[in-house]
């Protein structure tokens, strides 16, 4: 097994259960239970830090793993979007893979299509339809 996929799963599997409802409320718990020690240990420096260090390992990872489960979830959007480019007819194959483009030519196809837009409404302006495909 590979770093990268024991990796995928352990974030997969630490993100579905940091995200449920019980999770939450056991964090709240420690909280609670943390400023319920204030008084016993005088509300000292060590008390504060014991709070603080905590809160900044689990944000220090959970980072990574919001980072990770992003990531995923961009990649399969953009996969299922460049299906449904490549599967309906008339669209253009061109726009396969934008996210891999350089700035200035991603910029390019966005001028293009902003002018179609821009074409669309003054269509609509004058009782026009603005549904098809420009291109013949």
């Amino acid at each position: 097994m590979s770093y990268a996929s024991w990796y995928t799963r352990l974030a997969r599997s630490a993100a579905r259960f940091c995200g449920r409802p019980r999770v939450f409320v056991l964090a709240l718990g420690i909280i609670v239970a943390w400023l319920a020690t204030g008084p016993l240990f005088g509300y000292s420096d060590t008390w504060q830090l014991v709070i603080n260090t905590g809160t900044t390992i689990v944000t220090f990872l959970i980072v990574f793993l919001i980072q990770n489960t992003q990531n995923r979830d961009t990649e399969a959007i953009q996969v299922k979007l460049d299906e449904l480019i490549r599967a309906t007819q008339g669209a253009h194959n061109a726009l396969l893979d934008l996210e891999e483009l350089e700035e200035e030519r991603l910029e390019d196809f966005r001028r293009r299509y902003q002018a179609l837009a821009a074409a669309a409404r003054a269509e609509l302006a004058r009782g026009e339809r603005d549904t098809g495909t420009p291109e013949p």
